[in-house]
């Protein structure tokens, strides 16, 4: 039997305090939250994403983009849609652990993912930074890692202020295709 919609929303008992607004479930965000493909030790070989994400295929490891010595990789709980990490391929944790050439190619890297997110998503600005260990917020941080995060004007909406969560609108799959066919040419 088909049910009329409605428009006001369903008060379910036992959910937390009755307000005006209805409910976002993000049950996904759980194995983030629970430490789920963390690391166990600080080795390469103590089960580190950034160390096993070079050998899946682009789709898999949702890699945009693969240089000599880093490669430019989707973040699988992003800040903001098109979030993405340029990561060393060799396991070191600290920036003053790079030696030139990865330095050198980590910035390029950078420039490029600026280049592509403009592109492909019309970013306004960016935030681009490092967190060097635990205490500095470092969620893997025995594996070095810079975070760039695309940004729009008047991106902060009453979502991540209200429901405490961040919206993106399009499936992380679709979001490495788009930035890898908008990648420039080095």
């Amino acid at each position: 039997m088909l049910h009329a919609m409605t428009t006001e929303p369903e008060q379910q008992i036992g959910v937390g305090t009755q307000d005006a607004f209805q409910r976002l479930w993000t049950p996904h965000r759980m194995a983030y939250i629970q430490g789920e493909n963390k690391p166990t030790g600080p080795e390469a070989g103590d089960g580190c994403p950034f160390c096993g994400i070079p050998d899946m295929s682009d789709e898999d490891g949702l890699v945009v983009a693969r240089g000599k010595h880093v490669y430019a990789v989707l973040n699988l709980y992003p800040y903001n849609g098109g979030h993405l990490m340029v990561v060393p391929y060799r396991h070191v944790a600290d920036y003053t652990e790079l030696d030139g050439p990865e330095t050198a190619e980590l910035a390029d890297l950078t420039k490029r993912a600026m280049t592509a997110l403009r592109k492909a998503s019309g970013a306004h600005g960016f935030n681009i930074g490092m967190n060097q260990g635990a205490a500095a917020g470092a969620g893997i941080a025995a594996h070095l890692h810079q975070h760039i995060v695309p940004r729009w004007g008047g991106d902060t909406n009453f979502m991540p202020v209200v429901g405490h969560t961040k919206v993106l609108p399009q499936l992380l799959a679709d979001t490495r295709q788009m930035l890898a066919d908008a990648w420039p040419v080095g």
